[in-house]
């Protein structure tokens, strides 16, 4: 009735990020062999520290990082029709250089998965034991020959101290992620991460899935676009199987993948291990306010603006054929649209635009700055 426990697990490879005002460098692996991404191209380093031997080859030629398309702020009177919004399925969108950070996590995930089913087994292992124990004593064998319940007791031990080897094997499955910043930028992406808490206090944020052009004359309205949207939750959220100090911003994604900001890269992951990773240097980052027609109850931290009336003429005047027309205001939201050339396309709305322009500036500042 003896009990043993082996199982060697991998060794997950690090990543090291490298934030300057010449851009993102990105390095996969331990002392003595790794793999460097960056702007001038993909390199494979390796030798031996010890003796001080290191040889740096390069295995592909970067494409160059584009200037990207952030723009500043823009005040537009209403949203242009954009039709659906949603991104593609988050494993179509991982940019070429962040090819093997994805794989580095896969191996996490997949070692994760595998230890958790071991860690299953053995606590059901565990839980059958104990009820011998019990059933040993039940029956009065236990009390007939010592030697049973001693050798089951022992088990326990051995089972739980399996447990506790196994749990922190789970703990050690992931990917270790360490940054080093230029000064300037590391002060820049604090500033981000301020501005991004202060942007979750907003009393009502929305994730934008469809806007459509309406026809104001037929419809008797002052909007000349219908946006349909959810209300979401965003945040500081870590993802399991990365170790970093530095803890993502989170947006909730009311149709697809969750988007996940690290200092180097955005990854889009869903809870069914499906993610793609997204290079800083890809992406397209708007931000502005918009007028929006609220027929609902307008949220403490926003500003009415203007005010409309439910059904108006052309002019902008109450229309009298509609009897108990009444008025309606007009609020101004902050507005956010994130775009990659690989499918990425989420946008989202705040209630409050002061905190919404504060982190407009401080992102587009950010990632104009490492950008190289």
């Amino acid at each position: 009735m003896s009990w043993s426990y082996r199982k060697r697990i991998k060794i997950i490879p690090g990543v090291h990020l490298n934030i300057s005002g010449k851009g993102i460098s990105t390095t996969i692996g331990v002392k003595g062999a790794s793999v460097n991404f960056s702007a001038d191209g993909t390199f494979l380093n390796t030798g031996i520290p010890a003796l001080g031997i290191y040889n740096r080859q390069k295995i592909s030629s970067g494409k160059g990082i584009p200037p990207g398309n952030t723009i500043p702020h823009v005040a537009t009177i209403e949203p242009m029709p954009r039709g659906n919004i949603f991104s593609v399925l988050p494993n179509e969108v991982t940019s070429n250089d962040m090819q093997g950070i994805k794989d580095t996590l896969i191996a996490a995930r997949r070692q994760r998965m595998e230890l958790g089913h071991d860690l299953s087994k053995i606590c059901t292992a565990l839980s059958l034991t104990k009820i011998r124990l019990i059933l040993s004593y039940v029956f009065i064998i236990g009390l007939l020959k010592r030697s049973i319940p001693q050798k089951l007791r022992h088990t326990i031990s051995s089972q739980l101290d399996t447990i506790a080897q196994i749990k922190e094997q789970i703990d050690n499955s992931c990917m270790k992620m360490d940054v080093e910043f230029d000064p300037d930028l590391k002060g820049k992406f604090e500033v981000l991460t301020d501005a991004f808490k202060q942007l979750s206090h907003s009393e009502k944020i929305w994730d934008v899935t469809n806007a459509e052009a309406q026809n104001r004359v037929a419809a008797r309205s002052a909007a000349s676009t219908l946006v349909m949207k959810r209300e979401v939750a965003i945040g500081i959220k870590p993802i399991p199987d990365i170790k970093s100090e530095f803890a993502p911003l989170w947006l909730k994604n009311a149709n697809g993948a969750d988007l996940y900001f690290y200092p180097g890269f955005i990854i889009m992951y869903d809870s069914r291990d499906h993610f793609g990773i997204i290079g800083l240097n890809e992406l397209e980052f708007h931000y502005e306010y918009v007028r929006f027609v609220e027929t609902g109850t307008v949220p403490k931290d926003s500003k009415i603006i203007d005010r409309t009336w439910a059904k108006v003429n052309k002019n902008g005047s109450p229309d009298k054929r509609f009897k108990n027309n009444y008025q309606i205001p007009i609020v101004r939201y902050g507005c956010i649209r994130l775009k990659n050339r690989n499918g990425l396309h989420e946008e989202y709305e705040f209630s409050n635009y002061e905190a919404t322009e504060l982190f407009g500036r401080a992102f587009s500042s950010y990632i104009s700055s490492v950008r190289g």
